[in-house]
């Protein structure tokens, strides 16, 4: 099994200091959340399945695949991805750039999780239409797997329209891994059909399995990867391997002050080596 570390659920002050820790402790993987900007209208900021906004305004956002580029200089092995980054809130342009770059500054360590997104606000704030958001993500991931790896291309869709264009560097990686987040049908289709692993919200053991059964067709080397916090001992790990898990992304620690000790303690408990 892989572990990985969930950045975002700490104080950003932090974030240098334990991805260092993570990647000397042999964590297989360091993860950052994304949005592009809040809107101060609350109105269409409900997170779905509740009735309280899922943002506040004045949290600092972060360009993540910037910050992890330079996460990447502080670290040697550790794998460096999004969970999730909304790749069509931009030109596919400029989210594949992001990536190539991250991959090559890194020495290929870049994993590249996209998803719809769930909140209205930043979609009408960039002037796209929310309703749009699935198939021009789809679009987006298709320009961005021929920018990685063809000489030249050219693009007619429904969403995006360009001439031929050159686009260099190319990813380190032969196949710089896109990972789908979500749980819709529409997300778990995008994941079989078009990425190389899907990435789930938080579960448990019990909450996981409905959402597994529901991936089908999956192509070969496909990855799954969950955020298991409430994982509190090693034998539950046999399980999450026997359901076809690869990679448990964890929060050992119950605030910022403790995560490095928490960290070491889970990396003696659940034999991770560097």
């Amino acid at each position: 099994m892989k572990f990985g570390v969930p950045l975002g659920l700490l104080h950003p002050a932090a974030w240098p200091d334990v991805a260092v820790a993570a990647d000397e402790l042999g964590f297989e993987s360091l993860w950052l959340p994304e949005h592009l900007v809040f809107a101060t209208d609350l109105s269409l900021a409900v997170y779905p399945g509740t009735e309280k906004p899922g943002i506040s305004p004045t949290t600092p956002l972060f360009d993540a695949p910037a910050y992890l580029c330079w996460l990447a200089g502080l670290t040697r092995r550790i794998r460096l991805g999004t969970a999730v980054h909304l790749f069509a809130l931009r030109h596919p342009f400029v989210s594949a750039r992001a990536f190539a770059t991250l991959d090559v500054v890194s020495g290929g360590r870049a994993i590249c999780g996209v998803g719809a997104g769930w909140y209205e606000g930043e979609w009408l704030a960039a002037g796209l239409d929310f309703a749009t958001r699935g198939p021009r993500l789809d679009e987006s991931i298709d320009i961005a797997r021929r920018l990685w790896t063809e000489p030249v291309i050219a693009h007619s869709g429904r969403f995006y329209d360009f001439p031929e264009v050159a686009f260099e560097p190319k990813p380190i990686q032969a196949r710089l891994p896109i990972l789908a987040g979500g749980e819709s049908p529409a997300a778990l289709r995008r994941a079989a059909q078009r990425c190389d692993g899907w990435i789930s919200m938080p579960h448990s053991l019990a909450t996981i399995r409905p959402h597994l059964a529901r991936l089908t067709d999956l192509p070969p080397d496909f990855s799954i990867t969950v955020h298991a916090y409430s994982l509190t001992t090693p034998e539950e790990i046999p399980s999450w391997t026997t359901l076809g898990v690869d990679r448990m992304i964890v929060r050992p620690w119950k605030g910022t002050r403790d995560a490095l000790t928490a960290l070491s303690k889970f990396a003696a408990d659940y034999g991770v080596h560097s």
